[in-house]
């Protein structure tokens, strides 16, 4: 039997999903070294809405390394390149 998982549910002071999205993006950036910390499955949610969530990025793997830094729903193949909040 595997140990479980723990996530981290870190409330922001945020009032757009575009922040939000912003914010994740650049906590990403700034700690994507940090192994423990699994990015791509980052998901958002409404304050008094937690149970409803909202992936954030794609995260399917690519051929060689590494995985899809695109959004979850995008057009197109999947790339490393990241794509800025929709509007």
């Amino acid at each position: 039997m595997t140990a479980p998982r723990w996530i981290i549910h870190l409330p922001t002071t945020l009032t757009s999903l575009d922040g939000a999205i912003t914010l994740a993006a650049s906590l990403r950036d700034l700690l994507g070294h940090v192994t423990a910390i699994d990015f791509g499955e980052t998901t958002l949610s409404e304050e008094d809405q937690q149970f409803l969530r909202t992936r954030i990025w794609c995260d399917a793997k690519l051929d060689g390394a590494g995985r899809c830094r695109r959004r979850d729903d995008h057009d197109g193949s999947c790339g490393a390149t990241d794509e800025g909040p929709r509007r």
